[in-house]
């Protein structure tokens, strides 16, 4: 069971010591991460990758998850479509979506800037086999990272700790 203090108590030294380690990681992050999203997949180019990253950003949204975790949810789909009977659903389906990203604010899906702008681009390909299979597939491909369940809140599974009425059920903070 978790011990939840809702109180945190913090120095002086302690706050500045954590913004300035912080500071230091925003610094770098932008730039590792980015040359990190702009490698190719196996059915699709580096832009390609990009747009999938941002799509499933968009699909299932959440501001605290890096897009690591999206960039492998979108390589396991890539994995699954590439050994299927139709293996360029992922590059068609991004190049309809940036056509009508094109259509509806004159540049690529990944070059508009604000979410609803985007939300409604997805709407118009809705209907697709491409939007059907990233809805569909990256529920278990982002939810099932081991790694991720903690920024979720999700302490794992419970039947070998004996379950979750004595481990806290009632206790999230989240809700």
């Amino acid at each position: 069971m978790r011990i939840i203090d809702k109180v945190s108590r913090i120095d002086r030294r302690g706050f500045l010591r954590t913004t300035a380690g912080a500071a230091a990681v925003a610094a770098i992050a932008p730039a590792a991460s980015s040359t990190a999203l702009a490698e190719p997949l196996s059915t699709v180019s580096a832009d390609g990758a990009e747009t999938l990253v941002k799509i499933a950003r968009d699909l299932y949204p959440h501001d605290r998850i890096a897009d690591s975790f999206y960039r492998k949810a979108v390589e396991t789909i890539d994995a699954d479509v590439s050994s299927s009977d139709t293996p360029s659903l992922l590059s068609e389906g991004v190049a309809a979506l940036d056509a009508a990203a094109n259509k509806l604010k004159g540049k690529r899906y990944v070059a508009v800037a604000d979410e609803i702008d985007r939300v409604a681009i997805l709407k118009s390909v809705e209907g697709s086999a491409f939007f059907g299979k990233m809805r569909g597939s990256l529920v278990t491909a982002l939810y099932n990272q081991k790694d991720l369940w903690p920024k979720l809140g999700y302490e794992g599974a419970s039947f070998d700790k004996g379950g979750y009425i004595e481990r806290g059920f009632s206790d999230i903070d989240w809700l």
